[in-house]
């Protein structure tokens, strides 16, 4: 991953668990310009990428994901990254980055206030873009890089749901999630391997576990893409599955998004093909 390697730094030290106070990784350019009274209002517009780290993802898919992140985000926006596996000892949901970027300041602003703050405010605005792509690059890195194939569970269902109740509580009105994903459901609750192979699944009887099993979750309308659907790995060999078993596991999961409050967009099996928008 040739195109990131420069951001690979102590990616992990701001990993914590999710579900605290809202936090936001980006240091805000209104406050250093001691503007806080000015801060605009955000774009609405929030973007939640979830990094599965039960499986390796080839170069190709993370270089892509990078790109499709950075052609997204724009000033204004609100972006959260998590990664999840199972709920194992130190393999739980985690929010490694949460930031948001900040717009011009209004003409009212510029009337109003001092030479001074304006040119710190500007200087730091400027270079804000800079600064994102370096702490959010870093921990997006780390968690693809945090991926093992030796993680026994993956427990994708669980970990929408724990995002879901994270979106809820953003006060974003516009939600984007990006999945970066086998989308194998691998849990107590059920399976998408049979003798290890992937299940050609049946649609309506996973979809009544789910229910059963309230494993539903509430993504606050969002617009889903998945990049990486049933990818397999054997060592460094990429492996990928029939039409018909890619056919029923989209399938299912646009029946669970769409019961879970979402749209699915995009289902990159294993490459998605679409923008985020």
């Amino acid at each position: 991953m040739n195109v990131l390697k420069p951001l690979i730094v102590a990616s992990l030290a701001l990993a914590s668990t999710t579900f605290a106070a809202e936090r936001n990784d980006l240091p805000s350019c209104y406050k250093k310009a001691q503007l806080v009274d000015a801060i605009p209002a955000s774009s609405g517009r929030e973007l939640v990428v979830v990094v599965d780290q039960t499986i390796p993802m080839p170069e190709d898919i993370q270089r892509d994901s990078w790109v499709k992140i950075k052609n997204f985000v724009q000033p204004g926006d609100s972006v959260k990254l998590y990664s999840f596996s199972a709920f194992l000892p130190g393999e739980y949901l985690r929010l490694l980055y949460s930031g948001t970027l900040e717009t011009e300041p209004s003409a009212e602003t510029r009337d109003s206030e001092s030479a001074r703050k304006l040119r710190t405010l500007d200087l730091c605005l400027a270079q804000q873009g800079k600064a994102f792509d370096s702490g959010f690059g870093k921990a997006f890195v780390g968690g693809l890089r945090g991926a093992s194939s030796d993680i026994p569970k993956s427990e994708i269902m669980n970990a929408l749901r724990k995002v879901g109740e994270d979106m809820g509580k953003s006060g974003q009105g516009e939600h984007v999630l990006f999945l970066i994903s086998d989308m194998l459901e691998h849990s107590d609750y059920t399976s998408f391997y049979a003798t290890n192979q992937i299940k050609n699944l049946n649609v309506k009887d996973e979809i009544s576990k789910a229910q059963k099993n309230d494993l539903f979750a509430d993504l606050n309308g969002a617009r889903v893409y998945v990049t990486g659907a049933g990818l397999v790995t054997d060592g460094v060999k990429q492996a990928y599955r029939s039409g018909k078993t890619m056919d029923a596991l989209e399938a299912f999961w646009a029946d669970y998004i769409l019961q879970s409050n979402g749209t699915l967009e995009g289902f990159g099996a294993p490459s998605l093909s679409v923008s985020l928008e």
